[in-house]
């Protein structure tokens, strides 16, 4: 496309004005008209705006190459430039996803899906406080089944009664691996640390995301335990290609900021956008996925919502992962959303379904 300065220079031309003459009408010096159209001097984004209206250009194209033209003049020299703009590149992804995030909640679908979520949260509201006793069973069941299931996800093969008899009797199943051993305790360990942790004024950043990573690791990869990840991954199966190592420190600070940012948004959709934004950016070797699920229950526990389960059959697994991938590669976010809420819908029918059937 023809740089900026040309446009202007025909468009001029073509309206059979002369120098003086537009200059005149656009309230500019003639020697400073003159510098723009030779390329010698960027306009103004004000000046651009008159010189967009008097010519009768399309905006869109020429303020785009307006800004080429500027970011080319004042970095294309620069030794980092494509590496700069590469990062730009990932950011506009990452806010074009956050407006579409904010704006999930008007779909019929996820509007009316969030209705029968506060439905369900402000009944469970009605039955608590629990017992002991209730606090107890209920924790000890659906812990296990949680830990059961986000295992499940990444491949772990002990069976929910296996699950429950590795963490609660510290029984070693035949015939299963250490790690998937260590993948049990390792989660519940994690369960723990997020329940205690929002009866406190804990603080959402770097070291909170790092301590839950470091537990879901421990003794599975103990030096990349809590650590971000110093090479670049694919990702199995994916069209979605994590970024560049040498970037997550920004981006991870803009994951934080977002948070900020968006804790007036509903919590079930604040949740389900944390666990997005964090696979998505893939700070970690392994283990990102059971992190991004227990940062996305730590926002739901500290809302007054139950533990929201992803079931981990080859089905949910599926449509799990498809719906991330359509986020990741920008096709929407609608089935993700709905994805997720139907989680936390389903969790906290059956918490309310095992209190009621208690007492």
């Amino acid at each position: 496309m023809k740089p900026f300065s040309a446009i202007i220079k025909e468009a001029r031309t073509a309206k059979n004005m002369t120098m003086m003459e537009a200059a005149h009408k656009l309230e500019m010096d003639q020697g400073l008209l003159s510098k723009i159209e030779s390329g010698k001097r960027l306009a103004s984004r004000k000046q651009v705006n008159k010189l967009v209206k008097l010519f009768g250009l399309n905006e869109k194209e020429v303020v785009a190459q307006y800004i080429s033209d500027k970011i080319l003049a004042e970095y294309g020299e620069d030794p980092y430039f494509l590496d700069g703009l590469l990062v730009a590149e990932q950011k506009t992804g990452y806010v074009k996803k956050e407006k579409e995030m904010k704006t999930a909640g008007p779909d019929p679908q996820i509007r009316l899906l969030l209705d029968e979520i506060d439905m369900l949260k402000a009944e469970w509201e009605t039955i608590k406080p629990l017992s002991k006793a209730q606090l107890h069973n209920l924790g000890e069941y659906f812990d296990i089944a949680y830990t059961y299931e986000s295992n499940r996800i990444e491949g772990n093969t002990l069976t929910m009664q296996e699950t429950a008899l590795v963490v609660n009797k510290g029984i070693t199943i035949g015939g299963r691996s250490m790690r998937e051993h260590l993948e049990a305790i390792n989660h519940q360990h994690a369960i723990d640390y997020i329940k205690d942790i929002i009866h406190s004024k804990y603080k959402f950043d770097e070291r909170l995301v790092k301590d839950i990573h470091a537990l879901v690791l421990r003794g599975i990869d103990n030096e990349n335990a809590g650590r971000y990840r110093d090479v670049n991954v694919r990702i199995s199966g994916s069209r979605h290609v994590p970024s560049e190592y040498y970037k997550l420190p920004e981006l991870m600070h803009g994951y934080f900021s977002y948070y900020k940012r968006s804790k007036k948004m509903h919590p079930v959709l604040l949740a389900a956008n944390m666990h997005e934004k964090l696979v998505t950016i893939h700070p970690f070797i392994d283990g990102n996925g059971r992190t991004a699920r227990l940062i996305m229950n730590l926002i739901l526990l500290q809302n007054g919502y139950t533990i929201a389960i992803i079931p981990g059959d080859d089905k949910s697994r599926f449509a799990y992962y498809d719906a991330l991938e359509k986020i990741q590669t920008q096709e929407g976010n609608t089935a993700y959303i709905l994805f997720i809420a139907r989680q936390v819908k389903n969790s906290l029918m059956e918490f309310i379904k095992a209190v009621k059937g208690k007492r």
